[in-house]
């Protein structure tokens, strides 16, 4: 299991067998699930109205938990974003205590993509039969092995959300400079200040191509919000430089809620999984 924020296609969400708990989102007096009727609230996102976000509780959790033991299980992963940027994996936790089976709750440090794949690289294990401490770790590699890049157009989202400091946030409007942003122990940070957005866009472009050099079985996922010429124009040269297939994929509104318009992120994983399939 893992939440809305792995930015999973529901298609592979569903060949995979994890099951995805939503997280929510609120725009003006409107709660919605994400991925459950949050086209408005994307929109509104790229518009520039205010859009916040909440955990999915506990109750939820313990619902979700006792509805897959119900249909079966006899042992539940959960696999969630960073307990640096949620409460979620916290409210897991806390849901998992009084589940009707035993739940491991994994904190993955990471979000977007890098949870993606990390609870994807745990499915397969899992329908191998391998044990619930193997799933445990499968999903913990892939996550630990994660690299994450953001270019956003702006830090503000970020840092009304709390999610970058009132200092780091401030880099990204001296001299008009685009940051670059990464995770650094379950945290946004900013990793590099560049001049112009299409130097950005190919700092970025570098950086994805070296970190997936290093890694023996990688697997790339590209994000954006609102227009995707850019991302796609990226996933392409990344093809052609790599020869590997890249996944590309729109965040959800959670995510999008935090970072804005304009977003391009990508991760790299090494995945222990990659080639096998269930």
């Amino acid at each position: 299991m893992t939440d809305s924020t792995a930015a999973l296609l529901p298609a592979f969400a569903q060949e995979a067998d994890v099951a995805v708990v939503p997280l929510h989102v609120h725009v003006g007096e409107s709660i919605t699930l994400e991925g459950v009727g949050t086209d408005e609230a994307t929109a509104a996102v790229l518009r520039g109205d205010r859009v916040t976000t909440s955990q999915p509780t506990p109750e939820a959790f313990a619902e979700r938990y006792a509805a897959l033991a119900a249909a079966g299980a006899r042992e539940i992963v959960s696999v969630h974003l960073s307990g640096e940027l949620s409460g979620t994996v916290h409210a897991a936790a806390l849901a998992a205590h009084r589940a009707p089976v035993p739940v491991r709750v994994v904190d993955s440090r990471v979000v977007g993509m890098g949870l993606g794949f990390a609870a994807l690289s745990a499915a397969r294990v899992a329908a191998s039969g391998a044990s619930a401490a193997d799933v445990e770790g499968a999903a913990l590699a892939t996550a630990r092995s994660a690299s994450g890049f953001f270019l956003v157009d702006s830090l503000e989202h970020l840092r009304r959300g709390g999610r970058l400091s009132l200092a780091a946030s401030a880099v990204g409007t001296a001299l008009g400079m685009k940051p670059l942003l990464t995770l650094r122990d379950g945290r946004v940070a900013v990793l590099a200040k560049v001049r112009t957005r299409a130097a950005a866009v190919t700092r970025l472009t570098a950086l994805v191509q070296e970190e997936a050099a290093r890694c023996a079985r990688p697997r790339v996922a590209l994000h954006y919000l609102g227009d995707d010429a850019d991302v796609r124009a990226i996933a392409a040269d990344l093809v052609e430089r790599t020869g590997l297939e890249v996944l590309v994929a729109p965040v959800g509104a959670v995510l999008g809620a935090h970072v804005g318009p304009g977003l391009v992120a990508a991760f790299v994983v090494d995945d222990p999984m990659e080639g096998r399939r269930a």
